[in-house]
């Protein structure tokens, strides 16, 4: 693999193969042979981890100015923030699946300040830049809100682990960092739906990050009930599973939007491989996660049942999208990949 050449994006083949560890893990109940499945996985994503985690510091270290090119970039910058989330999936990987406190708390620490970091980072730079044509506006704008989201996702675990001073602390991170990232994902939501409809479809080389916008639906519903659940102090907490039934339900609804969607490329556009074809997996991960949840909390099992049918969706495209992968990046490394 190009060092020089190494995108941002490539951690977030990290965070799709964590999301199917861990949805894995959740529906091992109905079938028993998908826990060793969730195990294997950990381990060779924690190995992709650190791989890519050299990778990405040798091009800061030998190629500064291309690694700030990237991060200025209006669409390329968003996926610096993939490297704190995946970081942030191992440590739920390796706190849910394999159960091991110790390296769930190193994973959250080291995740952490990386996606705080690029969530303002990212913004300030917008803020203080020139003006972005909206028309350069993509589903990757959600990436930096669906890192402060998915904080809690073992961080809600933790802070239930945690005693005095450090469970406030927990709490002020997981609860503020939820509130932001909601709060965000709703601003950018709203342009990035101005963008769909002012402006022509996206230029096919991006189209799957259509499936991003599952992200912060799937992963603020899946840590919105830890963060409740895991929290003495909220004494009523039906509203708030009431309203991440909701939340989820607007997920239906995109779910199929973002199919027909790229039905739509693969019939009159185009639909080429490239990097970005991981933006298919961990969202649809996060709400697959998210819907065997809701259906576990309220006892609904077509909703559970519902996330098994796509469970198998999700595992065939991580299948099919780990081999186009290999074939185009690992065995062919002069080629350089598209984000």
């Amino acid at each position: 693999m190009n060092v020089r050449g190494f995108a941002p994006s490539w951690f977030a083949s990290v965070m799709g193969t964590g999301a199917l560890a861990l949805v894995s893990e959740a529906y091992s109940s109905k079938l028993p042979s998908l826990k060793g499945l969730a195990e294997g996985l950990t381990i060779l994503n924690t190995a992709i981890f650190f791989v890519l985690l050299v990778l990405w510091s040798l091009r800061w270290i030998k190629y500064r100015e291309e690694a700030v090119r990237d991060l200025y970039h209006p669409i390329l910058g968003n996926f610096y923030g993939t490297i704190g989330v995946a970081s942030l999936v191992l440590s739920a990987d390796w706190l849910f699946i394999l159960k091991n406190e110790t390296l769930g708390w190193a994973f959250w620490l080291f995740g952490v300040p990386f996606v705080l970091l690029f969530a303002f980072l990212i913004p300030y730079i917008v803020f203080t830049g020139e003006g972005i044509d909206t028309k350069n506006i993509t589903p990757a704008w959600f990436i930096p809100p669906v890192g402060l989201i998915v904080i809690p996702i073992s961080g809600a675990r933790l802070m239930a682990l945690s005693s005095g001073t450090a469970k406030e602390l927990m709490a002020f991170i997981n609860y503020s960092s939820w509130g932001s990232g909601f709060f965000l994902y709703l601003a950018l939501f709203a342009v990035i739906m101005y963008r769909f409809i002012r402006h022509e479809p996206m230029p096919c080389g991006i189209a799957p990050s259509i499936w991003i916008n599952l992200g912060p639906i799937g992963a603020g519903t899946s840590t919105l009930y830890a963060l409740v659940k895991a929290s003495g102090f909220i004494k009523l907490k039906e509203p708030f599973l009431a309203f991440g039934l909701i939340f989820w339900g607007f997920g239906v609804w995109w779910f199929v939007m973002a199919v027909i969607l790229t039905l739509h490329y693969i019939r009159k556009l185009n639909l080429p491989y490239s990097l970005a074809w991981w933006a298919f997996i961990f969202p649809l991960g996060a709400y697959v996660s998210a819907t065997f949840k809701v259906g576990e909390t309220f006892g609904i099992s077509a909703i559970k049942d519902f996330g098994f049918a796509l469970y198998w969706l999700l595992l065939t495209m991580w299948l099919v999208t780990s081999v186009l992968t290999l074939r185009n990046f690992v065995f062919r490394p002069k080629q350089r990949g598209a984000s």
